[in-house]
């Protein structure tokens, strides 16, 4: 459900939330302050590092964060590269998150599929990207709305019992199905977002390409269950490559910086 900030009005009105801008320029719903979000997303990061186990080949998890550290420095988050927590936790799927406050989770399966450094940037891009446009935040925000608005939202913020709740809506749900239903139009954006993070970062943006083309071999073609409502491989594919123009001179500038990361697949 995508709903227009005009709905909200009472709630922006009253202070409770605002209309905000997308990095894309798209007009988005946020009722919660950033610092619940990130207390709610620090919440689920713990609760999940309890019951999901966590890789211990030490060699992989520097791996990861080798990868994952330069996309977090070039992507302008208040919260400092070293004070970002990234774990490998031990699961077969090819699948990765980001949450608010600055934690990064990635499955194990996600490094048969994503085989280079640079196709992985393209996955931990695009998971940042979705902080960075706050679609966690957006989606909280139209689930609360649809509640009830205002009586919803003041429950969340002077007490947890709607913790539950909110985690689903941030796609935390039983069996940890981290990458919920987002929309169509917030793939995309953060496909776009995470593409110039990962070239800004001095990964080969084309990468981002070869990583859905993997994706689409590794799916018999069609998209797995947790990318059922994403956008297909082709149009997705499709999409990097018409980017691909407004990726290069970033990557080029980076090159040109010394900004080049040397991350070896373990």
């Amino acid at each position: 459900m995508r709903l227009s900030c005009f709905v909200a009005v009472a709630l922006v009105a009253s202070g409770l939330g605002s209309c905000a801008t997308s990095p894309t320029g798209r007009k988005q719903l946020i009722l919660l302050p950033e610092s619940q979000m990130s207390a709610l997303g620090a919440q689920a990061f713990a609760e999940m590092r309890q019951k999901q186990p966590t890789e211990k080949n030490v060699a992989l998890n520097d791996y990861v964060r080798c990868v994952a550290r330069p996309i977090i420095a070039v992507s302008g988050s208040a919260i400092p590269v070293d004070q970002w927590e990234i774990v490998v936790f031990q699961d077969p799927s090819a699948n990765a998150f980001a949450l608010p406050g600055g934690k990064v989770g990635v499955h194990s399966g996600l490094l048969k599929v994503a085989v280079t450094p640079a196709q992985l940037a393209a996955v931990l891009g695009h998971e940042v990207g979705h902080v960075l446009a706050r679609h966690g935040n957006e989606r909280v925000s139209e689930g609360l709305l649809a509640q009830g608005g205002q009586a919803a939202l003041a429950s969340v913020l002077k007490q947890s019992s709607g913790r539950a709740e909110i985690f689903a809506l941030l796609g935390l749900g039983v069996q940890f199905g981290i990458l919920l239903p987002h929309s169509r139009t917030q793939e995309s954006e953060a496909d776009e977002i995470g593409l110039r993070l990962m070239a800004k970062a001095g990964f080969d943006p084309r990468e981002a390409i070869e990583l859905w083309k993997n994706m689409a071999k590794n799916s018999g073609g069609q998209p797995p269950e947790f990318l059922s409502t994403h956008p297909s491989h082709s149009s997705r594919i499709q999409d990097l490559t018409e980017l691909q123009e407004r990726a290069a001179p970033l990557y080029r500038e980076a090159q040109a910086a010394g900004r080049s990361p040397r991350c070896q697949v373990p």
